[in-house]
């Protein structure tokens, strides 16, 4: 790939990377994400990808700008409030990066369409909100053979774990089913400190661009908790379940399932 001076200057400190130098950072060019989600996640993930030149980021999300967004979701302003949370941060990535193409899908995922979707991506990222949608993309992912960078934040917790199907455990080895609908609070009821899905999404972002350039290790068969008020960060072994449903020996899931909406997730 033949840069122009613009780009070089622009991706200058990736270049003098031994790590990543013009030939990863061509990589990074040609790369295709998807993200799940624009929102508090979604939105950190997007920027930094978009900043690191990353080809293509398709953005899905079916919600629309709202004040209480903006404590945390970075990529929306009070010029976009009522505005697709997709068509806000496609025109906040684009102003930043003009080298990036970004898809907005303003719908719902489902399992009707979500094979689909991903299909012509390398890497997707989980940045929902909500289990129905967390268990959709790990089932997916794992029948595509894409690999999936999850994230989650709540109050001042969140996690991080990378999904690689056919190397280690998936989603549904960690936590085998979603819990009832009400158990686990979500952020509109519990809420979340504003500087939370920065740290959690631009660990999301770095696992992206290690899974792209092929360096480093991913947090596979690990889940790394990060507590913002202890400042510190643990990391729980996460083995293959032999039994799991999905991904195991034997396997029971064998299609995918839209799961009850009411479910909230980290």
């Amino acid at each position: 790939m033949d840069f122009t001076d613009d780009q070089l200057m622009r991706y200058s400190r990736h270049i003098l990377l031994p790590e990543v130098g013009g030939k990863g950072q061509a990589r990074i060019a040609q790369a295709k994400v998807f993200i799940v989600g624009a929102g508090g996640l979604g939105c950190p993930v997007g920027y930094y990808l978009a900043a690191a030149g990353v080809g293509t980021i398709a953005l899905i999300d079916n919600d629309t700008v709202e004040m209480s967004n903006l404590q945390r979701q970075i990529a929306h302003s009070m010029q976009t409030i009522g505005m697709p949370k997709v068509e806000s941060a496609k025109k906040t990535f684009e102003a930043l990066n003009p080298d990036v193409n970004v898809v907005a899908i303003q719908k719902r995922i489902s399992k009707d369409n979500i094979l689909d979707l991903i299909r012509d991506y390398d890497i997707v990222v989980d940045g929902s909100d909500n289990f129905p949608t967390r268990y959709l993309v790990n089932d997916a992912c794992f029948m595509a053979r894409k690999p999936l960078v999850s994230g989650a934040i709540l109050r001042f917790e969140g996690q991080v774990t990378t999904i690689v199907p056919g190397e280690g455990p998936c989603y549904r080895c960690l936590f085998e089913e979603p819990p009832p609908p009400g158990l686990v609070p979500s952020c509109q009821e519990a809420g979340v400190l504003g500087v939370l899905p920065g740290v959690i999404g631009g660990l999301q972002a770095t696992e992206v661009l290690k899974l792209v350039l092929g360096k480093g290790e991913v947090l596979k068969g690990e889940l790394l908790i990060y507590n913002a008020l202890k400042t510190s960060f643990r990391k729980v072994k996460v083995p293959k379940n032999p039994f799991c449903a999905l991904c195991g020996e034997s396997p029971t899931i064998t299609e995918l399932t839209d799961y009850e909406q009411g479910y909230c997730s980290m």
